[in-house]
């Protein structure tokens, strides 16, 4: 006799965030350029690399944001993955305002798009398509320009709140991850 674990399928939209909470996500900022030249962009831990080939990736703004809108307008935007150490970064693009930027030091992606100093990694890209995500939009885009990879560790959230790896160093993973799509096989880019 199979027991199921104890579940509910009566739940508030609390409840899913709590549940939901229990999955550490990495942090982005997705960035882009307004038509006055000003720069945009939001704090996202949806965000996720979709496809090799073609090299797409995913992530998935509320439908009530306001920098998803000049996204939607301009059609480009970065992906600007945070490191440990940029917390107040997150904590800066998670909060409402206008003027994100202002205390952020940044360059221009070959794009002309902001690309926030000391990121992991960025990616420039185009929007693909959007789909419907609930009270989300789904937006797949398509990487036009890889950023420099820095040696640092990720900024993590869990549960509500940053959490840091112990160590810098990944170890490989075992040959049975090979579908995991960031997966490449070994650790030399380490």
């Amino acid at each position: 006799m199979s027991h199921s674990p104890y579940g509910t399928s009566d739940f508030t939209s609390r409840q899913f965030r709590t549940a939901m909470g229990q999955f550490c996500t990495g942090v982005t900022v997705i960035s882009t350029i307004n038509g006055d030249g000003a720069p945009v962009g939001f704090a996202c831990q949806s965000f996720a690399a979709l496809s090799l080939d073609p090299p797409l990736v995913l992530f998935c703004p509320m439908k009530t944001s306001r920098s998803w809108k000049v996204i939607e307008e301009t059609g480009k935007f970065v992906v600007n993955v945070l490191a440990n150490r940029q917390q107040e970064v997150s904590a800066t693009f998670g909060a409402p305002g206008d003027d994100k930027f202002a205390s952020i030091t940044w360059d221009q992606s070959p794009a002309g798009l902001p690309v926030i100093r000391h990121c992991l990694t960025w990616v420039e890209c185009d929007v693909e398509r959007v789909e419907d995500g609930g009270d989300h939009h789904i937006v797949i885009g398509r990487a036009r320009t890889l950023g420099e990879v820095l040696q640092d560790k990720p900024l993590l959230f869990y549960r509500g709140g940053y959490l840091s790896t112990e160590h810098p160093r990944v170890h490989p993973a075992d040959a049975e991850l090979e579908e995991f799509l960031t997966w490449n096989g070994t650790d030399t880019w380490l």
